[in-house]
C-alpha cells in the first residue's frame, strides 16, 4: 500500500510526533504541505491512502494545510484520513474535522477515518497559566495513534 501523510506541525511538534507513529506503521512517508510541489499536486492520486493532519489553531486545521487542500485538482484521488492534535475536543458549535472532510471530499477523496490526540497547546490566554495537557502526546497517545494506524490498515488493505 502506497501512502503518504501530509503534516503541518507547528508549536510543539505534537502533530508531528502523531503523523511520524502512523506514518512508521503504514510506511508511508511525512511531508510538510510546503514540501509538495504545486505541479505534484495531482501525483497524490497515485497513493492507495492520504493521510491529512495538523494541529488545531483558532478551532481550525492550519491555514497552511486548508490552503494546500483547495489547491489540490478536482478528480478521483482516492481514500483519506484526517488526523488532529488540540488542547480541547472539537466542539459541537465549529466542526472543523467535517468542514476539512467536505473539503477533501469534494476534492475527490475518499474520507475513510479521523484520529483526535490531546496535546500540549499553549495558545494564549492559556499560555498565561503556562498552557495545557502537559506531556501529550502522551506514550498513551502515541499507542492509540499506533492502533488507529493499525486498524486503518487493516480495513484499508482488506476494503476492495
Amino acid at each position: 500500500m502506497k501512502v503518504i501523510l501530509v503534516c503541518k506541525s507547528v508549536s510543539h511538534g505534537n502533530t508531528q510526533r502523531v503523523a511520524e507513529t502512523i506514518g512508521r506503521v503504514l510506511d508511508g512517508r511525512v511531508v510538510a504541505p510546503a514540501d509538495i510541489d504545486p505541479a505534484e499536486l495531482a501525483e497524490l492520486a497515485d497513493y492507495d491512502l492520504v493521510g491529512f493532519g495538523s494541529g488545531i489553531y483558532n478551532m481550525a486545521f492550519h491555514p497552511e494545510l486548508r490552503r494546500f487542500i483547495a489547491a489540490l485538482p478536482t478528480g478521483h484521488h482516492g481514500k483519506a484520513f484526517v488526523f488532529r492534535t488540540s488542547g480541547f475536543p472539537e466542539p459541537p458549535f465549529r466542526r472543523y474535522v467535517t468542514t476539512l472532510t467536505r473539503d477533501l471530499e469534494n476534492k475527490g477523496f475518499d474520507v475513510v477515518d479521523a484520529f483526535d490526540c490531546r496535546g500540549f497547546d499553549t495558545w494564549l490566554p492559556l499560555r498565561l497559566v503556562g498552557g495545557i495537557r502537559k506531556g501529550h502526546p502522551d506514550a498513551g497517545d502515541i499507542a492509540a495513534a499506533r492502533e488507529f494506524a493499525e486498524n486503518l490498515q487493516a480495513r484499508t488493505t482488506s476494503a476492495p
